[in-house]
């Protein structure tokens, strides 16, 4: 395949080489300025998706066209059109689409037939909307409980279970022509820091990472995945010098290219995070990530760090620092990839008029979710009995991160059990770090109440949420229920609590499923995919 132009069939210029190994984001709901200068005067290679470019899914399947017609017809090439669509608390496309259960929920319903399905609906409704590559599935096993960034998005703790899991996922995306693109290499799981914000580092040798951490990744790369996302993180076995993988030529060249034999593209994870940024910073980082190997720079949100990262690298080639060579070959990469996967202008479909998530596809949704909720302990045996005077207690994220969705209070569980039953339920709200005041606040709506369910949410880094708990739990001839409205590791915080049940997410759909059980409609069938104690091993279920 040569490296010219899908229009004029003209060779690339050596800026049009470099834009091609970009993918950037932007922060509109149509092509702004911004995107539009990237596509027209680099030859961006493709976008990246988050909530602030999303309405609605008809809405998502008009902009991927607006930006395909745009690269068109500036003489640019077809654009990767890339998500965070990981399903669960990282999704970033709701309304209109099918919110498909997220990866832990999926290792607690013990279904890998169940994420192949899951995953193939998934890509049929992402390139129903353009989009032709989910940076998506996490293959990152969690198996350290302080993880704040990973947790729920791994399938679980086991090498097993996060390969088999995350080979089905990986083959739905591909069957259906978007590009599943596994992360985060070689393995962010067992680290106690965020990487959006720090630079963490994973202390094991070569042995354990080989038997545990790039597991997964290997079985991965046997089964034929598109792309692989590097982490930046720090593997002390691997690199000596406290390089993280994302720049590390002995990790995506020496490891990933050459002993492991991975063929395909190899994809950043965004240089703005601050573990790049805030220390050799966006456009040297660039320039380091391809003389490392990488393929594809993801630059999601500032057009200054954007332009000075293309900058730096085209830099880099006049003064012979990168071989254009090295260019040629990712270009190449990039082009395979697109024409394997069908990204190209002849293809561009009208967008539907029909709705892209159908009933078919929400069934699917709602039985995955069933099977996952998981009753960890109950001493009490006893259904909610809603002729009783009943607190809800909904623990909410405020402000949506990288990782943290917002929920509408229409889908939280008070509400969610008020429409069920045709009951009223009280339900009040509490901040994920409240204050003494808001604890007092609630405390004081629990006065009279003969029931309270609070769903919490990562309650192992919130002393407020784990205060709250323990007082409530001791209160005699109060019916309490705790169910993790994220993490399963918050009982550690609260081993005195009666019934305990884990959801996985907070999302709707993970609400209607708990109270169904709540009611005592549904039997929780869901086991726990990670270890939670020595009482609570992984595999367990109460009964």
């Amino acid at each position: 395949m040569s490296l010219s132009s899908t229009n004029s069939h003209q060779p690339l210029t050596l800026r049009q080489k470099v834009g091609q190994l970009f993918i950037c984001g932007f922060e509109s709901l149509e092509p702004n300025e911004a995107i539009t200068q990237l596509i027209e005067k680099y030859g961006l290679g493709g976008v990246i998706y988050f909530r602030r470019n999303v309405n609605d899914a008809h809405q998502l399947a008009h902009l991927s066209n607006d930006l395909q017609t745009l690269s068109q017809q500036s003489g640019g090439q077809p654009l990767f059109i890339a998500v965070d669509q990981e399903g669960g608390m990282v999704s970033r496309i709701e309304k209109g689409a099918t919110l498909l259960p997220g990866n832990m929920a999926l290792g607690a319903a013990f279904a890998p037939a169940g994420v192949y399905a899951s995953s193939k609906v998934m890509g049929k409704e992402l390139r129903q909307m353009g989009v032709n590559m989910n940076f998506a599935p996490c293959l990152d096993i969690n198996n350290n409980r302080l993880n704040p960034v990973i947790g729920v998005r791994s399938y679980g703790e086991t090498a097993a279970i996060v390969s088999d899991m995350g080979t089905h996922a990986v083959k739905g995306l591909q069957d259906m022509g978007v590009i599943a693109t596994v992360k985060h290499f070689p393995g962010h799981g067992d680290t106690s820091e965020d990487s959006h914000h720090d630079l963490p580092v994973v202390p094991h040798s070569m042995e354990r990472l080989m038997e545990l951490e790039l597991a997964p990744f290997v079985k991965a790369i046997e089964g034929g995945v598109d792309a692989i996302m590097t982490a930046h993180v720090v593997f002390a076995a691997l690199e000596e010098n406290g390089v993280p993988s994302t720049l590390s030529y002995r990790i995506l060249t020496e490891l990933l290219r050459e002993q492991l034999s991975f063929q395909g593209l190899i994809v950043t994870d965004c240089l703005e995070m601050k573990a790049i940024s805030e220390g050799i910073g966006v456009a040297e980082g660039a320039v380091r990530a391809i003389e490392a190997g990488s393929d594809i720079i993801l630059v999601s949100h500032r057009l200054d760090r954007q332009v000075a990262a293309i900058e730096a690298v085209i830099a880099a080639v006049e003064s012979g620092r990168i071989p254009e060579s090295r260019i040629d070959e990712s270009v190449l990469r990039v082009m395979t990839y697109k024409y394997k996967r069908e990204i190209n202008f002849a293809s561009l479909a009208p967008v539907p008029t029909e709705p892209i998530s159908t009933p078919e596809h929400q069934l699917l949704a709602k039985e995955l979710s069933r099977k996952s909720i998981t009753l960890v302990k109950d001493e009490v045996g006893k259904a909610l009995d809603l002729n009783e005077p009943t607190l809800v207690i909904w623990t909410e994220v405020q402000t949506g991160t990288e990782i943290d969705e917002v929920v509408d209070r229409q889908g939280t569980l008070g509400s969610t059990l008020a429409e069920i039953s045709g009951k009223s339920v009280d339900e009040v709200y509490l901040g994920l770090y409240p204050t003494d005041t808001e604890i007092a606040g609630v405390l004081e709506a629990c006065a009279g109440k003969k029931q309270v369910v609070i769903v919490t949410y990562n309650a192992t880094f919130s002393t407020g949420q784990t205060s709250l708990v323990k007082t409530l739990a001791q209160k005699e001839g109060l019916h309490f229920i705790v169910a993790a409205g994220r993490n399963p590791y918050d009982l550690l915080e609260f081993p005195e609590v009666k019934t305990y049940l884990a959801c996985y997410e907070n999302r709707p759909l993970a609400m209607v499923s708990l109270a169904n059980v709540l009611l005592g409609k549904e039997k929780p069938v869901g086991r726990l995919p990670v270890t939670l104690s020595e009482q609570y091993p992984i595999g367990w279920r109460q009964y």
